[in-house]
């Protein structure tokens, strides 16, 4: 048994070594890192911090000027819209009348040529009706009297009446 508890004692001698040599390894591992980083660190310092400064001085001053044209942008926005607003009143009264317009030409044009038929329709009646009448009335009576005196020049010149006089 003593030779167990030697190699035992052995085994944990070696592990506890081992353990302090990782352990010494993974402290010198750290302490690189950790200059790296404080390098790195001091690296970033130097140049990240005064170009934010300078940004925030910027943004300092410029502050006051963007304020300034988003305004602007909202106020012209406010003024373009209600622009807009009264155009498209403007245009929507301008068709209206128009259409108004439109029906009130539309409503005369038609009047108008009812008006004109009514009219052909008196003239007709009133003038060329009674005119075609009396037309043919003495186209009547201008056939019968040629006709009658017709015949008498005829027979006194002894010619007979021509086929052709017969059918009028």
């Amino acid at each position: 048994m003593e030779n167990l508890l030697t190699i035992s004692i052995a085994v944990t001698s070696a592990a506890v070594f081992t353990q302090a040599v990782i352990l010494i390894v993974l402290y010198l591992g750290v302490q690189k890192s950790r200059a790296r980083m404080e390098a790195l660190l001091t690296e970033v310092k130097t140049r990240v911090v005064p170009t934010a400064e300078l940004a925030h001085s910027m943004l300092t001053e410029l502050r006051p000027k963007i304020e300034i044209a988003v305004t602007n942008v909202s106020d012209t926005t406010t003024m373009v819209r209600s622009q807009m607003e009264r155009l498209d009143a403007t245009v929507s009264d301008v068709i209206d009348r128009a259409r108004l317009q439109i029906i009130r030409g539309d409503e005369l044009l038609t009047r108008t040529i009812d008006r004109v038929e009514e009219t052909t329709d008196m003239v007709h009646k009133t003038v060329v009706s009674p005119v075609r009448q009396l037309s043919g009335l003495l186209q009547g009576v201008t056939a019968g009297l040629e006709f009658l005196l017709g015949s008498r020049r005829r027979r006194r010149n002894g010619i007979g009446v021509p086929q052709d006089e017969m059918f009028i």
